[in-house]
């Protein structure tokens, strides 16, 4: 089952242990907002609207560094993008633990955002482009469950330092402690390479003449229908993530009635789900292809979503329903990174994937806010959680619909 991991070789394994390391950081920055919602809406007297914007402005702001993250990887290269972007969002997550009111965290929130943003998207295609093409959606996607190990750090802490300190101490060391992990990545990152066909292309360049490609080539006639759909299905698995995901600790506070230490232990279990579905996702799209990979986890999700929200048991059960949850809604993610790098070419890889990843971030971003709006107004909160997490994932199958097969496509085969 591990075979191809002990035939990797050494520049292979170096990236994947760095990239591992970086995303597991991504990961829990993400994740510590969502723990912190119920004391932040206590500690500031806001409403869930603000607190769903919270999430959804950092979000919106990733989207902005991912495609700026992706249009530098394709001009000074995948490391060292990856390395600035590791920098700027520690810096403003540390920023973060010493706000003191709502629009304070607002303006850090919004600038770490740039950071995690652009770590994906640097990552991504390094990974994409080092790791050989029978082995990539493996590779990527085992790298991919980093996030698992973020998430379940983060929901490790917020049980310990809720059940060690009080309140307005415990969320502000979440996010001074988050960043400490960082240390080690930069360090791994030193023995990272540049990718050979990345490297080949900035040669080629060098001795023709030509120009770097634009970052509005992915919106060329002969690349837009590529850069859309990729758009689309990115909009669809993050969206319906986001919209359940953010609000999950809330969830599970106010319909449950748990106590902040249980929630974290509930999300621990949601994040082993999360884990084995990475795992499961990364092997199945070098099995059974992409698209199918993709179909049997939308329709996994369309079938946990509603037994989540609507089916009452012991608490034993509802662990079991959150380990299936973690596993649909986070496994589906393993297979985005080697598909987007088998779609673009080596000249708009990083601006494609970069682009059509956090398009997806930016407009996904907007479901945990639109849930916020619904509650206020229309619906119950279950039932908006629920309208728009299902909905999301039918762009998931447009999408899919229209794009092509890729697994085994060599990278430098792509015109």
């Amino acid at each position: 089952m591990f075979h191809w991991f002990s035939v990797l070789t050494t520049k292979e394994r170096k990236t994947l242990y760095a990239c591992f390391g970086g995303w597991a950081l991504d990961a829990l920055d993400t994740q510590l907002y969502s723990f912190l919602i119920p004391t932040l809406v206590a500690a500031w007297n806001i409403n869930h609207t603000q607190a769903g914007f919270l999430g959804t402005s950092a979000l919106i702001s990733s989207s902005v560094g991912g495609w700026l993250a992706g249009i530098l990887c394709d001009r000074i290269g995948r490391v060292r993008v990856m390395q600035i972007a590791i920098f700027w969002f520690v810096l403003f997550t540390l920023l973060s633990g010493f706000c003191n009111s709502y629009e304070q965290l607002l303006a850090t929130r919004i600038l770490s955002g740039i950071g995690f943003g652009g770590e994906w998207a640097a990552g991504s295609v390094l990974m994409g482009e080092i790791i050989r093409a029978e082995y990539r959606g493996k590779a990527v996607g085992t790298v991919q469950s980093a996030y698992a190990i973020g998430y379940a750090v983060a929901a490790l802490m917020s049980s310990a330092l809720f059940g060690m300190f009080a309140d307005d101490i415990a969320w502000r060391a979440m996010f001074w402690i988050g960043v400490s992990p960082a240390i080690i990545v930069f360090m791994m990152l030193r023995h990272v390479t540049e990718p050979d066909v990345f490297l080949a292309a900035r040669k080629e360049k060098a001795s023709t003449g030509k120009a770097d490609a634009s970052p509005f080539a992915i919106f060329h006639p002969a690349i837009l229908r590529t850069t859309i759909l990729t758009s689309l299905l990115a909009l669809g698995i993050q969206g319906g993530a986001f919209a359940m995901i953010i609000w999950l600790p809330t969830y599970l506070k106010t319909m449950w009635h748990l106590s902040t230490v249980d929630v974290g232990y509930n999300m621990f279990v949601f994040t082993a789900g999360s884990f084995f579905g990475y795992i499961a996702s990364a092997y199945l799209c070098d099995s059974i292809g992409r698209r199918r990979n993709f179909l049997f986890f939308v329709a996994l999700c369309w079938a946990a979503i509603p037994a989540f929200l609507y089916i009452h048991g012991s608490p034993a059960f509802l662990l079991v329903l959150q380990f299936v949850l973690g596993f649909g809604m986070l496994g589906i993610y393993s297979a985005l990174g080697p598909y987007f790098t088998e779609l673009f070419p080596t000249a708009i890889r990083a601006s494609g994937q970069g682009f059509a990843y956090n398009f997806g971030r930016a407009f996904g971003a907007f479901f945990p806010t639109i849930v916020g709006i619904l509650n206020g107004a229309v619906l119950p909160f279950r039932e908006s959680i629920a309208v728009m997490a299902l909905g999301s994932y039918a762009f998931v199958v447009l999408s899919i619909a229209l794009l092509p097969e890729t697994k085994g496509r060599e990278l430098d085969k792509i015109s």
